[in-house]
């Protein structure tokens, strides 16, 4: 298969063209037009577009960042997850090191007990390269992925242990805010791969469960009426995306019903707003699975309109 997602293709025998959004096998292609619609077609039918063909997709792009003289840093692996800049389907993974030494990185597929090397090569210092690519909406069915780098440098710095993660990424991972990648200034998640191993102090962990009530935190009891709006939660809203707010909102919420049900309050009422519904139908999904939740209903119409959750506890 001579193309890969994120090719920009015309039809042959048709005035179209479009992205590379999946790769359905070895003879047939998925390419989606500016109206995000997928069309099945043989490899044989799309050509590549003068220009934007295969020379300028084969290359991986690794970028180098100079590390400031006398620092060094010996831990920051992570994998970044992008999404394409022209087919917003597709998400490109990026080895991002933020390290102050050179990997020697593999990445290898596994589905069902079929293996596939994905991406072999270095990445330099304080570097990024990219090294695979997938439909998003497809992340239920992406196979399980072997990181394995090994650290090198000429400086006087002891040799790591080589790396060695094995990843399924799940919907979770990408339920937080996107942040700026390094290097390359895109906005992605970030999932770090050389994570400290958590180290469990006995002696402390002891002394916590001994620890008299009057030391343990208390959990406040919650108003009757919870304002959910992101300007009565942070100061800073004006410099948050959606994602972001959506996600404060939800923990505010969480706080709130947590702390309503160990006061065994019978009820409290969220205040979300009408606007488009989002965060209205992310509180009710929520609610309908909490096992402590007798029931939820819009609250007081005629004074908060459809803006307001009203939950009776059990």
């Amino acid at each position: 298969m001579k193309y890969k997602l994120g090719d920009f293709v015309r039809f042959v025998d048709e005035k179209m063209e479009g992205y590379v959004t999946r790769i359905i096998d070895e003879q047939m292609i998925g390419v989606t037009g500016d109206d995000d619609f997928e069309i099945p077609v043989l490899s044989n039918k799309v050509t590549f577009v003068h220009g934007r063909g295969e020379d300028s997709h084969n290359e991986e792009i690794v970028q180098e960042v100079k590390a400031p003289a006398g620092e060094f840093k010996s831990s920051g692996v992570h994998v970044a997850v992008v999404a394409d800049a022209h087919a917003n389907s597709l998400v490109h993974f990026y080895l991002v090191n933020k390290t102050s030494y050179q990997l020697l990185l593999t990445l290898t597929s596994e589905q069902n007990k079929q293996y596939k090397g994905e991406f072999a090569g270095m990445v330099e210092p304080q570097g990024i390269a990219k090294i695979y690519s997938a439909k998003l909406s497809d992340l239920q069915l992406w196979p399980k992925f072997t990181f394995r780098a090994l650290f090198f440098t000429k400086q006087n710095q002891p040799a790591l242990s080589p790396l060695d993660v094995n990843e399924q990424f799940k919907a979770k991972d990408f339920a937080g805010a996107k942040k700026t990648i390094p290097f390359i200034k895109q906005q992605g998640w970030m999932i770090r791969l050389d994570e400290p191993e958590l180290i469990i102090d006995a002696e402390k962990l002891k002394e916590s469960f001994f620890k008299p009530a009057e030391e343990k935190q208390e959990v406040q009891k919650p108003a009757s009426e919870i304002d959910l709006h992101i300007e009565k939660l942070r100061d800073d809203h004006h410099f948050l995306g959606s994602s972001e707010i959506l996600n404060i909102q939800v923990d505010r919420f969480k706080k709130a019903l947590e702390a309503a049900i160990v006061h065994q309050m019978h009820e409290i009422t969220f205040i979300h707003g009408a606007g488009n519904g989002i965060l209205r139908h992310e509180l009710h999904k929520l609610l309908a699975k909490n096992q402590k939740v007798q029931t939820f209903m819009d609250a007081q119409k005629e004074k908060f309109g459809y803006g307001a959750t009203k939950v009776i506890i059990k």
